[in-house]
C-alpha cells in the first residue's frame, strides 16, 4: 500500500511562496516555471507539459525537465485516445499515476524502475492540457507528493486563463455563439466576393483545414505575417513558430477549446515576422463541419491591431498609473482591471482578477465600515447614471471621493484621494468656526458689558465669557489711583493674596506697572519666566498658585486706568491668535469697567444722599417698639423717593408715617426729603392726620404738576389703644392683633398728594397690648410680574407665616428680614425701591393714668397743685413735686383767666412726667416779650423754661396745653 503523508504546514507555506514569485511569468516561462517546481516539490527525475493541439486530437510538447533529448522527442506528441498516464489524465479530468515500462503497448518507453505522475491542467471550458512528473521508483507517490503537483498544476491552469483575451465560459457550450448571434457554424466555402471586401478594408482572412494542419492565408494574412504572397499555403507549424513564445500556450488551448465545444475563435496575440520585428493581430473565426458532423477545418479574418493595441496599451498604462485608483467590473461584479493605486485599496491583482467586488469589499471589512457603499453601487448599476459620494477607506482610514459610471459591460469606479482635500476643508471650517466664535464671543461680551452696572457685574461678565473659552482660572481688575494700585474686582485668587498686593506703589518694578506706562499687553508663559523678569516678586506666583499670565492694559479715550490680569493654573504660551483676541477684549473690558467705576462712584454717592434723608435711628419710645428696612432698586443708580418716619407726639402719643414719591432721581429724592421735613412740622404742631395730609397735599400742588406722592400718616394713642390713619393713594397699613390674625382696613384711598382734593378721609383703629402695625411701600408688594392684589395675599401670608414661626413676641427685626427675604428674594430683581415699617404697640397702664377736673375761677390752681402733689407723692416722684406744682399753676391760671371752662388736669408718668391741662378754648397760648413793667405775660417764659418740653395739641372739645419732665 502507498504512503499517504499530507503536505506539511511548512511546505505548504514555501509552495505558496514560490507561486507568489512566478505570478508576473508570462505563459512560455511560466510552463517551464510550474514544471521544474513540480519536480522539486515532488522529489521527482523530470517532467513534462503538453497542451491539446487544436489540428487533430492530440497532447503537443509545451515545456521539458530533467529528461533527454532522445527520451523527450518521443513525447512531442501524444494521442488523446492512448493509454499512457498523460492520455487517460486528460480523459477522466483527474490525476493518473502510471509505473514506466519499455514496452510499446503503454506508450514511448521511459526509464526501467520509473514511474509517470500525470495531472490535468483543468480550466472551465474544460482539460487544456497535462503536467507530468516522473518518480524515480516504481511505487505510488505519496499524498504529499501527489498534492504538490496537483497544486501546481492547478496555479497554472488558473494563469492560463488569465492570459487569455476574453474570459473562458462556465461550460462547455456554444454559449458564445448564442451571444454573438451566429448560431451553429455550418460548413459553407468561402466567398470571392468577401474576400475581396476583406482586402479593400485591409483584413486578411484564412482556412484551417484540421484533417491536414495546413492553412491557406490570403495576401493580406500574408502581408502581415511577413510572408512571401506567393506562399498562400502553409503548415500549422509554421504560424505557431510565429505565434510569441508567451502567447502561444493559452492561444493554443483557445484554438483547441473553440473546435472542441464548437464556439467562436477569438483572439489577439503577438507576432514574430521573420524579419524580427514585432506586430499584434487579432484574428476571429469559426468551426466548419464535415460530413459526419465533427469539426473539419475553420476560417476566419485577421487584422493587425499593433496601431490600436498600442493606443489602448497607452490607455491601459495610463490607466494603471493614473494617481486616482481606477477599477473595472462585469454584468457579474466581477473585477476585470485594477491599476496600481487601486491595488493598493484593495489588494494585490492576482488575488482581485475574476472576484466579485463583494468578495473584496467583505474581505477588507468595507460593508462593516461604509454600509452604504454597495447600496451606491447598486443603484449606478440599476439607474444608469453616474453617482458620486465620499466615503472613508477602512484599509487606510483616508477618504475617497467615489465616482462609479456605468459602461455597456459593467460598471467603472473612479476612487480619488481627498484626505488632504477634506482636511484643508476641515481646517478652513475651523478656521471659521473659531472666527464665528470669537465674533460671537466678543459680541456676547460686549451685550453681557452693555448690561453691566457695577464693577462687580463687569468682573463677573468678564469671567464668565472669557475665562472659560481661554482655559484660564484668574482674573484680576487693578485700577491706578494716583501713584496706588487698588483691587476694583477679582476671580479665582484667594482673599489674602488679593490683600497683599491692594495699595502697592506704582513705582515697584511689576508687570501691571509696564503695561501701565507702555499702554502694550504683556504675556509670561510660566512661573519661572515670571521670576527672571521679576526677581523682587518671586514669591507671587506660588501665593496665587498662577504660572501664566495675561496683563491687558485698560486703555479708555487715550488714558490708561489700569490693568486686568488673566491667569492660568498651568503654564501657557498663547498664540498670536489668542493674543490678538486678547488685545482686542481688553479694549471692551476697558470701556466696562470705566463706566462701572462711574457707575459705582455716582451710586455711592446716591446711597449717601438716600441714607442723609431717610432716619438713620428710629427713636426708643415706651409706646411702640419699631424697625424697617429700606431696598433700593436693583436696577439704575437713581435714588427712590420711599421714605418712613417715627416722630413722637404729645400726650405719649406717637406718629408713624412712611411716603413714597412717584420716580426716581435726585428731584424725586429732594421732594423726599420735604415732605419728610413738612411732615415732622405739622406733627409738631398737633395736627390730625387727616389736617396734615391736607397740608402736605398744599405743598406738593406748589411743587409743581410734575411731583405726586403717597402718603400714610397715623397716630398711636396709647392711653386710649387706638389708632387713626389717613392716606393719600397708599396702600393700607397691616395690623397683626395679638392672636396672630393679620387684616387690613377696609376702605378706599383718597387721591395721592399733588392730584388729592380734601378733606381726607380718618380711620381709627383699635390696636390692643402687643399689636402689630405694619407699613410698607408698594416696592414691596407690586411688581410687573405682580399686581397689587395678589401682592397684599402675599405679604400677609408672609407676615403670617414669620409671626406663626417667630412667636408673636418675636424681635422685629427678625420679621422684617422674614418678610423682605419671601417677599423680594435676593435673586429676585426690584425696579422699584421698598420700605417697610414694622411697630408693636404698648397701651399705658390704667395706674399711670390720674384725671381730674377743676372748679372755676381762681380755686382750681389750688386744687391742681394738691391733687398733682399727692399723686407724685403715690408715684415715688417727689422730686418733681416742687416744678410739677409751679407748671401746674402757670397753666391752670393761664385757662382760668384766658380761657373759658370746664378745666380738666391729666398726669402721664412713662419715661417722662407729663402735665396736661385741657378746656373749652380754641385760643392758642404763646409766650410775649414782657416790659418790666407787665404785670403779666411771664407765666409761659416760666413754663418753657422748668419743662423738658412743652406745646398746645387740639381737641374735640378744646385745646389741651402740656409740659413734660423728665423721670429721673
Amino acid at each position: 500500500m502507498a504512503e499517504q503523508d499530507p503536505l506539511d504546514q511548512a511546505g505548504t507555506a514555501r509552495l505558496r511562496t514560490i507561486i507568489t514569485a512566478g505570478d508576473e511569468l508570462g505563459d512560455a516561462e511560466l510552463l517551464g516555471f510550474a514544471l521544474d517546481l513540480a519536480v522539486t516539490e515532488s522529489d521527482g527525475l523530470g517532467g513534462m507539459v503538453h497542451l491539446r493541439g487544436p489540428v487533430s486530437p492530440g497532447l503537443l510538447l509545451m515545456a521539458v525537465h530533467g529528461l533527454a533529448r532522445t527520451v523527450a522527442r518521443h513525447w512531442e506528441k501524444i494521442e488523446e485516445t492512448g493509454v499512457t498516464a498523460p492520455a487517460r489524465a486528460v480523459a477522466g479530468g483527474v490525476p493518473v499515476w502510471a509505473p514506466a515500462d519499455t514496452g510499446t503497448a503503454r506508450g514511448p518507453a521511459l526509464p526501467a524502475g520509473c514511474g509517470l505522475l500525470a495531472v490535468p491542467l483543468v480550466t472551465p471550458g474544460g482539460v487544456a492540457g497535462v503536467l507530468s512528473v516522473l518518480t524515480d521508483c516504481a511505487q505510488e507517490p505519496t499524498q504529499r507528493q501527489r498534492e504538490s503537483v496537483e497544486t501546481l498544476a492547478a496555479w497554472t491552469a488558473l494563469r492560463l486563463r488569465e492570459h487569455s483575451p476574453t474570459p473562458w465560459p462556465a461550460e462547455a457550450s456554444g454559449a458564445r455563439e448564442d451571444r454573438d448571434g451566429e448560431g451553429p457554424a455550418r460548413q459553407e466555402p468561402p466567398a470571392t466576393r468577401l474576400r475581396q471586401a476583406l482586402k479593400a478594408l485591409r483584413v486578411g482572412s484564412w482556412e484551417w483545414n484540421l484533417a491536414t494542419g495546413e492553412l491557406v492565408w490570403d495576401e493580406p494574412t500574408l502581408t502581415l505575417f511577413g510572408m512571401d504572397p506567393g506562399t498562400p499555403k502553409q503548415p500549422f507549424e509554421n504560424w505557431t513558430a510565429m505565434v510569441h513564445p508567451d502567447d502561444l500556450p493559452w492561444v493554443l488551448v483557445e484554438a483547441e477549446q473553440a473546435i472542441r465545444h464548437r464556439r467562436v475563435f477569438s483572439v489577439e496575440y503577438r507576432i514574430c515576422r521573420p524579419d524580427g520585428t514585432t506586430s499584434w493581430a487579432s484574428a476571429r473565426g469559426r468551426v466548419l463541419l464535415g460530413q459526419d458532423g465533427q469539426p473539419a477545418g475553420m476560417v476566419g479574418t485577421v487584422c493587425d491591431t499593433t496601431e490600436s493595441r498600442i493606443a489602448r496599451d497607452a490607455v491601459n498604462r495610463a490607466l494603471r498609473h493614473m494617481s486616482d485608483a481606477f477599477l473595472a467590473v462585469d454584468s457579474e461584479w466581477r473585477i476585470t482591471f485594477v491599476n496600481v493605486e487601486a491595488e493598493r485599496l484593495l489588494g494585490t491583482p492576482r488575488t482581485l482578477h475574476g472576484r466579485t467586488l463583494w468578495d473584496v469589499f467583505a474581505r477588507l471589512g468595507v460593508d462593516a465600515a461604509e454600509p452604504g457603499l454597495e447600496a451606491h453601487c447598486r443603484q449606478a448599476a440599476d439607474s444608469g447614471a453616474p453617482v458620486e459620494f465620499e466615503v472613508r477607506w477602512p484599509a487606510n482610514e483616508r477618504w475617497y471621493h467615489m465616482r462609479l459610471v456605468p459602461v455597456p459591460e459593467g460598471l467603472t469606479v473612479y476612487a480619488t484621494d481627498v484626505t488632504e482635500r477634506r482636511s484643508r476643508e476641515e481646517e478652513r471650517a475651523a478656521a471659521e468656526r473659531a472666527a464665528a466664535e470669537r465674533t460671537a464671543r466678543i459680541t456676547e461680551l460686549t451685550n453681557a458689558l452693555a448690561e453691566a452696572l457695577t464693577m462687580q457685574d463687569v468682573v463677573k461678565a468678564i469671567a464668565e465669557r472669557v475665562l472659560r473659552p481661554f482655559g484660564a482660572s484668574g482674573l484680576v481688575v487693578q485700577l491706578i489711583e494716583g501713584e496706588v494700585i487698588r483691587v476694583a474686582g477679582a476671580v479665582g485668587y484667594p482673599r489674602s493674596f488679593l490683600d497683599s498686593i491692594d495699595g502697592s506703589a506704582i513705582g515697584e518694578i511689576s508687570p501691571i506697572a509696564e503695561v501701565y506706562y507702555s499702554r502694550t499687553p504683556a504675556f509670561i508663559g510660566s512661573a519661572e519666566e515670571y521670576t527672571e523678569r521679576y526677581p523682587a516678586m518671586a514669591w507671587r506666583p506660588a501665593a496665587a498658585d498662577k504660572a501664566a499670565w495675561a496683563f491687558l492694559p485698560l486703555t479708555v479715550s487715550g488714558h490708561c486706568v489700569g490693568c486686568s490680569v488673566i491667569s492660568f493654573t498651568e503654564p501657557r504660551h498663547l498664540n498670536g491668535e489668542e493674543r490678538a483676541l486678547l488685545t482686542a477684549l481688553s479694549g471692551l473690558m476697558a470701556q466696562a469697567i470705566e463706566r462701572a467705576r462711574l457707575y459705582d462712584t455716582e451710586h455711592n454717592r446716591a446711597k449717601e444722599l438716600q441714607r442723609g434723608l431717610l432716619p438713620r435711628t428710629l427713636p426708643s419710645l415706651g409706646t411702640v417698639t419699631t424697625a424697617a428696612r429700606y431696598l433700593p432698586a436693583s436696577e439704575g443708580i437713581d435714588v427712590g423717593g420711599d421714605w418712613y418716619d417715627v416722630i413722637p407726639l404729645s400726650g405719649a402719643r406717637v406718629a408713624l408715617v412712611i411716603g413714597d414719591v412717584m420716580g426716581h432721581g435726585l428731584s424725586e429724592a429732594a421732594t423726599m426729603g420735604r415732605l419728610r421735613t413738612a411732615v415732622r412740622t405739622l406733627a409738631d404742631l398737633d395736627f390730625p392726620p387727616a389736617e396734615l395730609l391736607t397740608r402736605l397735599n398744599d405743598l406738593v400742588n406748589d411743587l409743581g404738576d410734575s411731583f405726586y406722592a403717597t402718603c400714610l400718616y397715623a397716630v398711636y394713642d396709647p392711653v386710649t389703644t387706638t389708632c387713626s390713619f389717613a392716606r393719600a393713594g397708599h396702600p393700607p397699613p397691616g395690623i397683626i392683633l395679638p392672636g396672630g390674625t393679620v387684616q387690613f382696613p377696609d376702605h378706599s384711598p383718597d387721591p395721592p398728594l399733588g392730584a388729592a382734593r380734601p378733606p381726607f378721609e380718618t380711620v381709627e383703629v383699635s390696636l390692643p397690648e402687643g399689636s402689630l402695625l405694619v407699613l410698607y411701600t408698594d416696592g414691596l408688594i407690586e411688581s410687573p410680574a405682580r399686581d397689587i392684589d395678589r401682592g397684599m395675599r402675599h405679604l400677609a401670608s408672609a407676615l403670617s407665616g414669620a409671626v406663626t414661626v417667630r412667636g408673636g413676641r418675636a424681635p422685629l427685626e427678625r420679621l422684617c428680614d422674614d418678610v423682605l427675604a419671601e417677599l423680594l428674594p435676593e435673586k429676585e430683581l426690584t425696579q422699584d425701591d421698598a420700605a417697610l415699617l414694622i411697630a408693636r404697640t404698648h397701651a399705658t397702664a390704667p395706674d399711670d393714668i390720674a384725671t381730674w377736673p377743676l372748679s372755676d375761677g381762681p380755686i382750681a390752681a389750688s386744687e391742681a397743685r394738691d391733687h398733682v402733689r399727692d399723686q407724685l407723692a403715690r408715684w415715688n416722684l417727689d422730686p418733681l413735686i416742687m416744678t410739677a406744682e409751679l407748671l401746674v399753676s402757670e397753666l391752670v391760671g393761664n385757662a382760668v383767666r384766658h380761657a373759658k371752662g370746664p378745666v380738666g388736669l391729666r398726669l402721664l408718668r412713662g419715661e417722662e412726667l407729663i402735665c396736661e391741662v385741657s378746656d373749652g378754648s380754641l385760643t392758642t397760648p404763646r409766650i410775649r416779650h414782657a416790659a418790666e413793667t407787665d404785670e403779666g405775660g411771664r407765666g409761659l417764659q416760666l413754663v418753657a423754661a422748668l419743662s423738658q418740653r412743652w406745646g398746645t395739641r387740639y381737641t374735640v372739645t378744646g385745646k389741651c396745653i402740656w409740659a413734660e419732665q423728665q423721670v429721673p
